[in-house]
């Protein structure tokens, strides 16, 4: 029993100190202290997975950071040729230098960009172009999941292979745990390279358990790109559950940005292969001007030095001189995305929120209705979306700045996952953007704020109760 005691007692020492001295923000610190006393042994255990500060605390940097740093070092992000972009304007500016400098890839021009809305059109234009396809296709997916979808790019790529076009897959070991191995072994059969990024194996499960790859990426050529938030699966053109269909917003991107895209997927896939280095003119051809748009690539993982993403949301919230449109399924802001949201509101910058109703976690579900209140009585209009799953992550800047991508306002997508937006700055696309999003918000539920604070207790506790548990997610 004293062993016990004396064992339990280092581990939750050791545990805390390490909260202390290398916790980034203290609201987050004091919640994991709490964790870890009130859960013996579990408390601690959950702090070493899924706390841990990394990129503060370099004992517990691992190889796979460590290599793809000394891949940026060596690879820089964008080598190829891209137009300068001189903005007369000052967010304009500002917004692309930030991202410059925390993802190393740069505003180009000459892109033309489609906007997809919803499920089936997404999918009926992926299948379009990729029956183009005559040298590669280069897929990356957070979910493989079996069903139509996935038995249509099965038997388009056994076409594709019959022609000699290369295809490679990588997917997330976590996010397509339901993809079983005789459907990836149909897909490996055909001489398609398929490979799990940052797969669960002794030695480096600490790493991989936490930090998923949760981008969507999808390449022909080096010519067309895909990105946004839609997976691999049939939630997106019928009901599977009771959320409902999911309701998605993707981007088909042609032009020069597809290089910045496609050298996202090329440093994801090197890792994942361990061997295929695909950074020659076979794969990142010349990419002539396709249209008029100006599109930056924002990229951002745990082996980042600066949290990209996060910094993004914060900067086009901080620059809103109008307003700001969030669409995002995931919305359990940090501190700092919190206070930026409501300096905004109280400087009389218009701010609309939508959110689902519903959500497939519950803990995320009262996490991020547990912040409604204060944003509410800021002046934040929060509309929830009630048939529908809500899985778009959409921020307009003043109809002049737009953000796509797989990038939700959540501690993991800020911390812990890799993730890809698409910034776009062009006005007709933006303004169709708000358009759509009004109209969305026209035909959901708007909360009031005299009602919603006088919510049941026993929904504000378990409110409570997930917001405290939020460093989880």
């Amino acid at each position: 029993m004293i062993t016990a005691i004396i064992i339990y007692s280092c581990i939750n020492l050791f545990a805390i100190f390490n909260v202390m001295l290398y916790g980034a923000r203290p609201a987050k610190s004091l919640s994991w202290i709490l964790i870890i006393l009130i859960l013996p042994y579990l408390g601690a255990l959950l702090y070493l997975v899924f706390g841990l500060n990394r990129r503060r605390f370099k004992f517990f940097t691992l190889k796979q950071t460590t290599k793809r740093k000394l891949y940026d070092i060596n690879h820089q992000q964008q080598k190829g040729e891209h137009t300068k972009v001189d903005f007369k304007s000052n967010p304009e500016k500002r917004l692309i230098t930030l991202i410059g400098n925390n993802s190393k890839f740069y505003a180009t021009i000459g892109n033309e960009v489609t906007v997809l809305n919803e499920g089936k059109q997404t999918f009926e234009k992926i299948f379009k172009e990729l029956q183009k396809a005559k040298n590669f296709i280069h897929l990356q997916y957070y979910i493989f999941e079996t069903g139509e979808i996935l038995d249509q790019l099965y038997e388009l790529f056994k076409e594709k292979r019959e022609q000699g076009v290369e295809i490679r897959i990588i997917y997330d070991a976590i996010g397509s745990f339901s993809w079983d191995s005789k459907s990836i072994n149909k897909f490996k059969d055909l001489g398609v390279k398929v490979f799990p990024t940052m797969p669960l194996h002794y030695g480096s499960f600490l790493f991989t358990l936490n930090y998923r790859n949760h981008r969507k990426i999808i390449v022909i050529d080096g010519q067309v790109g895909f990105t946004g938030g839609v997976n691999i699966t049939d939630k997106y053109i019928k009901k599977m559950s009771p959320l409902g269909i999911w309701d998605d917003l993707h981007l088909c991107l042609k032009g020069p940005i597809v290089d910045s895209l496609h050298r996202v997927f090329i440093k994801d896939y090197f890792f994942a292969s361990n061997n295929e280095l695909l950074l020659n003119d076979t794969y990142l051809p010349k990419i002539d001007k396709k249209g008029d748009q100006t599109v930056q690539i924002v990229s951002s993982g745990p082996d980042s030095d600066h949290p990209a993403i996060m910094q993004q949301y914060i900067e086009m919230i901080n620059l809103a001189e109008d307003y700001i449109y969030i669409s995002n399924p995931y919305f359990i802001p940090n501190s700092a995305m919190l206070e930026a949201i409501r300096i905004a509101a109280l400087t009389d910058v218009k701010i609309k929120l939508l959110v689902p109703s519903k959500l497939d976690s519950w803990l995320a579900k009262y996490s991020m209705f547990s912040y409604f209140q204060e944003l509410l009585f800021v002046g934040v209009e929060i509309y929830l979306q009630n048939d529908n799953f809500l899985h778009s992550k959409l921020i307009i800047m003043d109809g002049k700045i737009a953000s796509i991508g797989s990038g939700n306002f959540d501690h993991r997508s800020f911390e812990h996952n890799f993730e890809t937006n698409a910034l776009i700055f062009d006005e007709e696309i933006t303004n169709q953007l708000c358009t759509d999003f009004i109209e969305g918000c026209d035909n959901c539920t708007q909360l009031d704020f005299e009602t919603y604070k006088n919510r049941p207790l026993p929904r504000k506790i378990m409110e409570g109760i997930a917001r405290f548990f939020s460093p989880l997610l």
